[in-house]
């Protein structure tokens, strides 16, 4: 679904607060990126990606790697709890696959998850989406839909 012009995909739960998402891969484990409305508050540009390495636990919410951006080194924050089993390994070489395919090819890693129902209760999907992360959208000063107060 596209809300306020940015990408939501039906199968993908929404961590707003941090601008992740991540999606059932067919088997439990979770794929994870970043959505376009994070990428878009970036910079949209990213220079590096350092996902935590394989065999690493990480908690929802926690820091799940490290990103480069224009200026800066940020964190991201993983949107489920669990075990790092998969890295993207292309983004080693290619980190602005996260700008041009942030669903597709520019996924960051996946994750085996050790409490889904419990990390799924905190995340946006479906119904609940639209609402929720137009509020989170609006928070930022990008595009037109916050206009600057004049005196």
């Amino acid at each position: 679904m596209q809300i306020l012009g940015y990408d939501y995909p039906d199968d993908c739960y929404f961590d707003l607060e941090n601008d992740m998402w991540c999606r059932d891969v067919g088997d439990g484990r979770m794929q994870v990126g970043v959505s376009a409305f994070g990428v878009k508050i970036s910079g949209n540009y990213f220079y590096m990606c350092r996902p935590k390495p394989v065999g690493t636990e990480v908690e929802q919410g926690k820091t799940m790697g490290v990103v480069e951006l224009s200026k800066t080194v940020v964190t991201i924050k993983t949107p489920v709890s669990g075990a790092v089993v998969e890295i993207n390994e292309a983004l080693e070489d290619t980190p602005e696959l996260i700008n041009q395919d942030p669903y597709g090819a520019g996924w960051i890693c996946v994750i085996q998850p050790s409490r889904w129902e419990e990390d799924k209760a905190a995340l946006a999907h479906g119904a609940t989406l639209p609402e929720a992360a137009e509020r989170r959208m609006k928070l930022e000063p990008v595009d037109d839909w916050i206009k600057p107060q004049l005196p």
